[in-house]
């Protein structure tokens, strides 16, 4: 990796999945799948997924065949969903009820945020698709408009109002997420509900009306009362918690002590390299573009 650059894909990004975004558009989807005796399904059990253990013991997402008992009588099609072809076999998400349990010891049903570090980077993404699509379509299930039922329409990518026609598309919340630098110090806050001792970079949604490069500058004035300039885009991350896509920025900020304006930040600070090399500062989890934005201005020397 050239120093100061971040790596070409963040977790949860990348081509896992050729998703053929035309063969939602086919009326008879659900029943190309199933007469497909090379599909295969991801179940989920509200933002849980249907996990086991690969041979070398790491998680991995539990993949079925369309004989599995669970896939054979689910019988709702609003309860499917294609997600495309993973490792070139067809994918559908199956919504399960909320009470339902795994069958036998080898599998369990399991959040993504905790395992993301032990999974490979191919099954946390399609975890990760699959997660947010779900978040989205139990978020949609009335009309907005006028409160009808909503069904799934082209594979279950849109929910259509059954009262007014509208449809609705899975929402994606833009959030730009930055680390402020002075040249030798980086400003980095927290959060008091997070754990003793954590800083990262600054972060927050973009409103509407607002320009990414906006955004930043805005936030870090509201969060820590510095100024920024020299703002530059760096890279992008899904985040599915639960429907964030982040973008990653580096900024110039103006040294000063931060004052915090909006009550955001429960503290913000410089800190030097050394500082955070050297172990003084909990650091995001590595999965995250925050802790990737940490890493690439630590090699830039």
């Amino acid at each position: 990796m050239i120093p100061g650059k971040m790596p070409a894909q963040n977790l949860f990004s990348g081509s896992y999945l050729d998703r053929r975004a035309e063969t939602r558009l086919s009326p008879d989807w659900l029943g190309e799948a199933q007469r497909d005796t090379g599909t295969r399904y991801l179940l989920m059990r509200g933002t849980e997924t249907l996990m086991s253990l690969a041979t070398d013991g790491t998680p991995a997402p539990r993949l079925l065949g369309g004989d599995d008992p669970r896939v054979a009588s689910t019988t709702d099609p609003d309860r499917m969903l294609l997600l495309g072809w993973f490792r070139e076999q067809r994918c559908l998400l199956v919504e399960l009820d909320p009470g339902a349990a795994p069958s036998g010891p080898e599998e369990h049903f399991a959040e993504l945020r905790p395992l993301a570090n032990q999974l490979p980077a191919e099954d946390a993404g399609l975890i990760a698709y699959a997660r947010a699509l779900s978040v989205w379509r139990a978020n949609h299930r009335h009309c907005s408009r006028c409160g009808a039922p909503t069904l799934g329409t082209r594979a279950g990518h849109v929910r259509e109002c059954a009262g007014c026609g509208l449809q609705n598309f899975p929402r994606i919340d833009p959030a730009v997420i930055v680390l402020v630098q002075d040249g030798e110090r980086a400003l980095l806050g927290r959060q008091a509900s997070w754990p003793p001792g954590r800083y990262s970079t600054i972060a927050g949604f973009v409103e509407p009306g607002e320009s990414l490069e906006d955004a930043v500058y805005r936030e870090v004035m509201e969060e820590a009362g510095i100024r920024t300039s020299d703002i530059e885009y760096q890279s992008s991350q899904p985040w599915p918690f639960p429907a964030s896509l982040m973008l990653g920025f580096r900024a110039r900020g103006e040294y000063a002590e931060p004052r915090f304006t909006d009550g955001e930040l429960e503290d913000a600070r410089w800190f030097s390299r050394p500082q955070l090399e050297n172990g003084e500062v909990l650091l995001p989890p590595t999965h995250s573009i925050s802790r990737q934005l940490i890493e690439a201005w630590l090699a830039a020397r």
